[in-house]
């Protein structure tokens, strides 16, 4: 009876104040999204109503997630995707060999060894090669594209005479074991120290001698790091941090513009972080965390989990959301903040949202290979540090609500690059792992929600007015269907209970 005497004005009505109610909640939310980077209605729900419920929540009620956005990488200049060799690159031989033996999938892209390739023409080779025959030979062999042309042009030089950059090559890709390939960098050390010290008392004779002495100097710090990182592989840790030091201390001394691509500092940092021993770190972190040197996603994370490291036993997200940051982690947060935003994609690999492959022996700074490397081998750190993991899991996402919009204006640090996704497929393997693109604010459910409630309730208005008997029609034949299954129930329960008891069920 109740709607057989509603009239077509009554569904216009309704339908036109909920599409305008709907509608001002929508302009609402969408202000307060751009103002403040999340829904109002969802902040409201899961940092008041939830507790109240009982529930509890661990992180933050932000909402970032990726977005697979086209990158185009002509809107930035070739500086912003400089592409640089990983300090902690694995053996090819005795790592990435073995992995491609044990699941028959390549770790490494033909991009990322053709980088390679050229890097060892720059650091192992110069104009004078041609007046020592081994060296000439090692010149072809880098050249190489078949790994056992290169073995065996390797072999071939060392048939003439102790040449270092032959055992290089082959501690590199020949050696199964990190035990052969040390032997082979102990013998690439003897030949190359007396390399060095032959090219340093000609070394101002003329530019050729110049030269010759620059890639002699190339060589032998790069045999000690790769020397330095078996000791650390091999659980000589205290050895390798030794080592990693003399190493820094002869790359400042030195002025080749080539050592500092090393990057020797961030091996350093990691076996520190192996030994506890934090107030190295720190010390460390003082030296080249500075504004005038670049940065990178060692440098960032490694100063965020010392901060963290103050407060992260006992922080609690509900004791932190009642009384407020103290000042230690308020420090703590805004570390992580400013890992976060220079390098989005970490966090997900630290935290096991996502999973790991080898690292590339290139990275882009701020890019997904990047994070892949650091996480690979920095996750065993975070999570020695009791509650480091839960206090990035609780802020990470926060870093998304205080970057200025749109995203890529940047705040702490210049502008992401846009073409970090392009290079990084070019240097991940994307037939079993799909690159990570820098996380963008999308629009919280409630938002789309309540758009999608404005516009059905603007079209039920519209329909109304125009077709008022017809749309009575349908909501009568709609909230019939409705209330359908509650007639039935209705109808078995009066036909299974007493007239008398039902009688008396209704009066109360």
């Amino acid at each position: 009876m109740f709607l057989n005497t509603l009239t077509p004005k009554f569904y216009v009505a309704l339908t036109g104040t909920s599409s305008l109610i709907s509608g001002l909640i929508l302009i609402f939310e969408w202000w307060y999204f751009r103002k403040y980077g999340t829904s109002f209605i969802e902040q409201v729900s899961v940092s008041h109503l939830r507790p109240l419920l009982g529930g509890v929540d661990s992180s933050s009620p932000s909402n970032s997630s990726t977005s697979n956005g086209e990158a185009d990488s002509n809107r930035q200049s070739v500086s912003e995707c400089k592409v640089w060799r990983n300090p902690l690159n694995l053996f090819r031989g005795a790592e990435y060999n073995r992995y491609t033996w044990v699941t028959g999938r390549e770790p490494l892209t033909y991009y990322d060894m053709n980088l390679s390739a050229q890097d060892h023409q720059t650091f192992f080779t110069c104009d004078s090669d041609h007046l020592r025959p081994a060296d000439a030979i090692m010149q072809k062999a880098w050249r190489e594209r078949n790994p056992q042309a290169r073995i065996s042009a390797a072999h071939e030089a060392l048939e003439l005479e102790d040449c270092a950059t032959a055992f290089i090559l082959l501690a590199e890709e020949e050696a199964t074991t990190i035990i052969e390939a040390e032997r082979l960098f102990k013998q690439a050390l003897k030949a190359g120290e007396g390399c060095y010290r032959r090219s340093q008392q000609l070394q101002h004779h003329g530019t050729q001698y110049e030269a010759q002495h620059r890639r002699d100097t190339n060589v032998l710090v790069y045999i000690k790091r790769r020397l330095a990182m078996c000791s650390r592989k091999l659980g000589r840790t205290r050895e390798a941090v030794k080592m990693m030091r003399d190493l820094c201390v002869f790359q400042l001394m030195k002025e080749f513009p080539l050592l500092s691509m090393f990057n020797i500092h961030e091996n350093l940092l990691e076996s520190l972080l192996e030994l506890q021993n934090y107030a190295d770190v720190q010390a460390v972190l003082a030296k080249y965390d500075d504004i005038s040197l670049p940065k990178s996603a060692t440098i960032c994370y490694t100063a965020a989990l010392l901060k963290a490291r103050a407060v992260s036993d006992k922080f609690s997200p509900e004791a932190a959301s009642r009384r407020g940051l103290s000042t230690a982690e308020m420090n703590a947060v805004e570390a992580i903040h400013r890992a976060v935003e220079f390098n989005p994609h970490v966090p997900k690999y630290l935290l096991e949202m996502k999973s790991l492959i080898l690292p590339p022996e290139h990275i882009l700074k701020r890019g997904d290979s990047e994070a892949i490397a650091y996480a690979f081998f920095h996750l065993q750190h975070w999570k020695r540090v009791e509650g480091a993991l839960n206090l990035l899991h609780c802020t990470w996402e926060g870093t998304f609500r205080m970057i200025p919009y749109p995203l890529e204006k940047g705040h702490l640090f210049y502008p992401y690059p846009i073409c970090t996704e392009t290079a990084d497929r070019e240097l991940l393997p994307t037939v079993f792992h799909e690159v990570s693109v820098y996380p963008k604010k999308e629009l919280p459910f409630f938002i789309l929600f309540t758009a999608g409630l404005c516009s059905f309730t603007a079209m039920l208005a519209l329909l109304t007015h125009q077709f008022p008997e017809l749309m009575g029609v349908f909501a009568k034949a709609f909230l019939s269907t409705l209330f359908a299954p509650l007639n039935f129930i209705m109808e078995k329960v009066e036909s299974i209970l007493p007239s008398s008891l039902w009688h008396q069920l209704t009066r109360i």
